[in-house]
């Protein structure tokens, strides 16, 4: 389209043919789903078969630069799940292919091979993992807690995304400000921050706050091939567990006073009681709240709009009132549509309090329980694959000087 009119010329010039080139997101999209597909790939052979921690760090870079900087870190894994929500259950939402492989390509990995996505193929987990220089280790009933946050923050998305009000994913992403150079200034510090505690304790974001996390760690605790610390047998040194950024690897325990069968059933008995209280409290609570959570949809924001409009007008209006009035809607159309929504909120909120009382109710219910240990042993579920607890095992160091010696001996 051109900004002012072409002169016309009496000669009976004709113009050319202009055609501009458009660059072909749909080909850069696919082209992320190959690499991300290799880079899975080859952080899986590294971690599982050939136990080396280098080549994550190899691919934690690359991640950056091309997942984060390159392509902006967006659309990511994170957020599709937005998408894949929206798309179950809204008939005029199609999720494109490219998006639905992102959600469901790092999950097919992690049921194989556990979190690879997470060790440095996630640009998020990957700009946190090589900053990190010290752990400080959290105590477990500091990192039990926050680790429900990933949860909460996974059930008001999934609502949100499901009654199409908004993506708080995205919206409220720490990193994507830091990969563009640019955008809100409370995020970009939020970014900031989380990477400066990052320097200090391991993955502050991937442990305490992504949605996406939480999902792949159930799909890790039941994954087929698994992250081994060593190959050889375990001799109870600690160093594994004291260099472990995520706090991943659970040290020995064994009861040295036996509890008797009946304290055990009682014990058994609580918890049973415990998980449906949580559960009714959760599902009253968002029920309750659904009203209010409601107001972050669009619709009921215009319905106030108007309704404010219409008992005390204004002289200028905002665009979406002028747009209402514009379109010649009646205020009954739009109260009908805003019944609909909130009867979808409420219905919604109601499950997604469900589910959050299930998560919290298993989280005391983990609290409190203790399974005997006689080895160091990895959590598979919050193992984030990086790799670093390799190189401190004696018994892979011994490993590493025997079969130097046996290269020098040929």
């Amino acid at each position: 389209m051109n900004r002012f009119p072409k002169p016309d010329f009496e000669s009976g010039y004709i113009y050319p043919d202009i055609s501009h080139h458009i660059p072909n997101e749909a080909l850069w999209a696919y082209i992320d789903i190959v690499i991300l597909t290799i880079l899975m790939g080859f952080v899986a052979y590294t971690i599982i078969k050939k136990q080396v921690r280098w080549q994550v760090t190899l691919v934690s870079i690359v991640s950056v630069l091309y997942f984060g900087f390159f392509r902006n870190g967006c659309v990511c894994s994170i957020g599709s799940i937005q998408n894949v929500a929206l798309a179950l259950v809204s008939n005029s939402y199609t999720i494109p292919l490219y998006v639905l492989l992102l959600f469901i390509l790092p999950i097919i990995f992690t049921l194989f091979f556990g979190r690879v996505f997470c060790a440095g193929v996630c640009p998020f987990g990957a700009l946190q993992e090589l900053v990190n220089i010290k752990n400080y280790r959290l105590s477990k009933v500091v990192t039990t807690i926050l680790g429900i946050f990933p949860w909460i923050y996974l059930g008001f998305a999934l609502l949100f995304a499901i009654t199409n009000s908004s993506f708080i994913i995205c919206r409220y992403d720490p990193f994507v400000g830091i990969f563009r150079l640019g955008g809100e200034m409370p995020l970009i510090i939020f970014g900031v921050l989380l990477l400066l505690f990052s320097i200090f304790t391991g993955r502050p974001f991937c442990r305490f706050i992504c949605p996406y996390g939480a999902i792949l760690s159930i799909f890790a605790k039941i994954s087929f091939f698994r992250v081994k610390i060593t190959k050889k047998e375990c001799i109870n040194c600690q160093l594994c567990h004291n260099a472990c950024p995520v706090d991943a690897i659970k040290p020995p325990y064994q009861n040295k006073v036996k509890e008797s069968r009946m304290e055990g059933v009682k014990r058994i008995l609580r918890y049973i009681l415990i998980l449906p209280i949580m559960i009714m409290v959760g599902a009253t609570t968002m029920y309750f709240s659904s009203d209010k959570l409601s107001k972050v949809n669009k619709t009921i924001k215009l319905y106030d709009m108007v309704i404010e409009n219409e008992t005390q007008p204004k002289s200028v209006q905002s665009l979406e009132l002028q747009a209402f009035y514009g379109e010649e809607r009646t205020i009954e159309e739009l109260e009908i549509e805003v019944n609909e929504i909130k009867k979808d909120f409420q219905i919604y909120s109601g499950l997604i309090g469900i589910f959050l009382g299930i998560v919290i109710g298993l989280t005391l219910i983990n609290l409190s329980t203790k399974r005997t240990r006689k080895r160091y042993e990895i959590d598979n579920a919050h193992c984030v694959c990086c790799g670093k607890c390799f190189k401190y095992c004696p018994q892979n160091l011994k490993e590493k000087n025997f079969k130097n010696k046996l290269k020098k001996s040929k």
